[in-house]
């Protein structure tokens, strides 16, 4: 399909997070903040897990440092547009940046979440089985699970963005959230797009709920084995299997419910969208790593040898 002949919406109208222009100057203020924290938290996790050398040969560590490089890119995919449009009274994006939007969204989205699973499998081996956890969590399974949920994120992103790329927008543009959102582009092609929507709305759901679960029966089954074994290491494995599950909730539950009920739009929806996609890649250094000891450890190492060098 010729994108030249159908498509004659050049742009789209984002409707954004509100309409007062108190709230935008306020959130223009907070999120540039949150951004530059999340920014400079994940890139202060994958330098310090590059730079030690018994961070990033260990298996949970080298993932965590993939984790906070896609939390990097899955906060800069709009969070930047979106502030730069708080100071802005129209907030218009291009046919080609809107598909972008998109595209990246999937991508980064759909990655993380089989990179979540890959964690919880690797805190699985080591509780559940820790004789073999060299054996089974060896260089190349951990770099064949990052690079399966690259792959996994990018052939979902393709899938999603060749049938939204090519719809007929010659109508409607305005969009109701601060980034271009799947199911609300989708509804503004000039065609009925009822059982496509569900059928391309049903992937990403599908992908969700598909890795939640797993991620849920590897804490599941990870808290039974500690408290089989160990009577006082069922309230430690909780505390951090908890915490875990909080970020965890947080990334998919709105992504959940977004895309499994996807045309009961409430104005809910703009909120759920800004836990996952800014909210979420803020937590996960805090949770994941910040509070790890050995992650303390290696960033007072690292600034100890910058202040030195210096």
């Amino acid at each position: 399909m010729d994108l030249q002949n159908y498509s004659l919406v050049s742009e789209f109208v984002l409707h954004g997070l509100c309409s007062s222009r108190y709230l935008q100057l306020f959130f223009f203020i907070f999120f540039s903040i949150v951004y530059v924290a999340i920014v400079m938290g994940n890139l202060l996790i994958l330098v310090t897990v590059i730079s030690d050398p018994r961070l990033h040969t260990s298996p949970m560590y080298f993932l965590l440092g993939n984790l906070s490089f896609i939390d990097m890119w899955l906060a800069s995919f709009a969070t930047p547009k979106m502030i730069k449009d708080f100071l802005s009274d129209q907030k218009l994006i291009s046919f080609g940046g809107c598909m972008a939007q998109i595209f990246f969204l999937h991508f980064i989205g759909g990655s993380e979440m089989v990179l979540l699973v890959s964690m919880a499998y690797d805190r699985y081996v080591a509780i559940c089985k820790p004789l073999h956890y060299m054996t089974m969590m060896s260089r190349r399974t951990c770099i064949g699970l990052v690079l399966v949920s690259w792959i996994t994120g990018f052939v979902h992103s393709i899938s999603q963005i060749a049938f939204t790329v090519n719809l007929p927008y010659c109508g409607p543009n305005e969009v109701n959230s601060f980034f271009c959102d799947l199911p609300l582009v989708i509804k503004l092609a000039c065609i009925d797009t009822y059982i496509l929507g569900i059928l391309m709305i049903s992937d990403s759901g599908l992908l969700a709920m598909s890795c939640f679960t797993l991620l849920l029966i590897s804490y599941t089954a990870i808290l039974v084995t500690v408290r089989q074994r160990s009577t006082g290491g069922i309230s430690k494995a909780l505390s951090t299997c908890s915490a875990h599950i909080m970020v965890v909730t947080l990334f998919f539950g709105p992504c959940i419910f977004i895309y499994v009920w996807p045309f009961s739009r409430l104005s809910l929806d703009k909120l759920l969208s800004v836990f996952y996609t800014i909210f979420t890649p803020l937590l996960n250094p805090l949770i994941y790593t910040l509070r790890n000891e050995k992650i303390k450890v290696a960033i007072k190492k690292l600034r100890n040898r910058h202040v030195t060098f210096n």
